[in-house]
């Protein structure tokens, strides 16, 4: 069997990773990865004939080939050899995670420092085992600075890509409830998100600390290099904490902070919901601190516009809604209800789909979101998803068991001068309200 040492040659060579087989492209290195479904061993020859210039397999049935690598496993090969390809670059390598924001967070930060540095950054939300070493090997040689989004749904998966990645720099966005079915409580949640931060006190890295937000400062205690940022109504200088301040959300947000010289920057960005305030200020932070120049922190912020179903405000016919379908769980979901509430409009409307991964805790928390939805007194609430059922029935609010048969009633009904608020799981797929009738059948 060939080392690690022996792949990354070969990699050198040819480097662009492949784990899905239908996308090969010529001259690849194509990595056979087992799931639950499926077993990449069973594409490796495909992948030669379809152009791959190796396949990494660890089947040895398979072996029928002088270009299949066989090694004891291709997963972890494929993560030894993003680590060995990380090891090449002196550079910052920034990892991001946290409960809500990770994404958004991560495209802002990565918008900032790539207007002044050569970025690398995760690509959609490549963020898991496969998608951080993909993320790393992809890396091109002129890379300044690195934006690694890391996501978890189970204790030690941040440890785990913190081994892989090898981050200097990190920060946490916040801590929720989410994924309590793997983490198993609360408690287990910040235990995971605080594994970056404990990998970063190992190893001397440098911590970004949001000091708004609940348990960031207990958990980053350990750490010795922190760099605090918080929310101001006065920036000023002299003040060791970034300060950031919110001027409006209406009809987006606008932010002001100093520059190095003392001059008031004013950020107007394309971003609704107040909920994205602490998104922006983080990649402020990271600016000021990666020493950005302010006004490129400025045009950086500004020119983002918000897509993938994250925080969109799409307007159709004499409606309007915000989109912020990609994600939900019960600290995201009281976040995007609080801001909603704050909204300048006079007919609201609530649309939300249930939030998944919940285990034994799902119908407690969607029956407090049901709750908690009803208290700033929209127009109407409207449930989608089965989780949802109890907690509609209860209340005698509209309840659609998907989004298709929601879809079928919201036609009907030929909403007008209306605001909505629609949030859900991915796996609900609200964002089909949205699309042309052709496309929902």
């Amino acid at each position: 069997m060939k080392s690690i040492e022996d792949i990354y040659a070969l990699f050198q060579k040819h480097p662009h990773a492949v784990t899905d087989s239908r996308e090969i492209v010529p001259g690849c290195l194509f990595f056979a990865l087992k799931g639950k479904n499926f077993d990449g061993n069973a594409f490796a020859m495909q992948s030669l004939e379809n152009g791959a210039a190796f396949a990494v397999a660890d089947d040895p049935a398979v072996q029928l080939d002088e270009r299949i690598i066989l090694v004891d496993n291709a997963l972890s090969t494929l993560q030894r050899l993003a680590t060995c390809h990380r090891q090449q670059f002196d550079i910052p390598v920034l990892a991001i995670t946290g409960t809500n924001g990770k994404t958004t967070t991560k495209d802002l930060v990565s918008t900032v420092l790539s207007s002044h540095f050569q970025t690398h950054c995760t690509k959609g939300n490549f963020n898991n085992h496969i998608g951080v070493p993909l993320t790393l090997l992809s890396m091109p040689p002129a890379t300044k600075i690195a934006v690694v989004e890391m996501g978890a749904n189970h204790p030690g998966e941040i440890d785990m890509l913190c081994q892989i990645a090898r981050p200097t720099h990190g920060l946490v966005t916040n801590v929720g409830k989410a994924h309590l079915e793997g983490f198993g409580s609360f408690d287990g949640v910040k235990k995971a998100k605080a594994e970056l931060y404990r990998y970063l006190a190992t190893q001397g890295g440098t911590a970004f600390v949001n000091t708004d937000e609940p348990w960031l400062p207990e958990l980053a205690a350990s750490i010795t290099k922190k760099l605090f940022y918080h929310r101001s109504e006065a920036p000023a200088m002299g003040h060791i904490p970034i300060e950031v301040k919110l001027v409006t959300t209406h009809p987006f947000l606008e932010v002001t902070f100093l520059s190095p010289a003392g001059e008031l920057i004013t950020v107007r960005t394309k971003l609704a919901g107040d909920y994205n305030f602490n998104n922006l200020m983080t990649a402020i932070a990271v600016g000021k601190y990666f020493k950005v120049p302010a006004q490129k922190i400025k045009t950086a912020l500004e020119k983002y516009q918000p897509v993938n179903n994250r925080s969109q405000l799409i307007t159709v016919g004499t409606n309007s809604f915000l989109l912020d379908a990609y994600n939900a769980n019960p600290a995201s979901m009281r976040l995007a209800l609080s801001s909603f509430a704050n909204m300048a409009s006079p007919h609201k409307i609530v649309i939300l789909g249930a939030m998944r991964e919940l285990g034994a805790f799902s119908e407690v928390e969607h029956e407090a979101i049901a709750a908690f939805a009803l208290s700033p007194g929209f127009e109407q609430v409207i449930f989608v998803g089965q989780e949802f059922e109890a907690a509609a029935r209860k209340r005698s609010l509209p309840h659609f068991k998907t989004t298709a048969a929601l879809r079928d009633w919201f036609d009907k009904k030929q909403f007008a001068g209306k605001f909505f608020l629609v949030k859900g799981s991915r796996s609900i797929g609200l964002e089909k309200l949205l699309e042309p009738p052709s496309q929902t059948s």
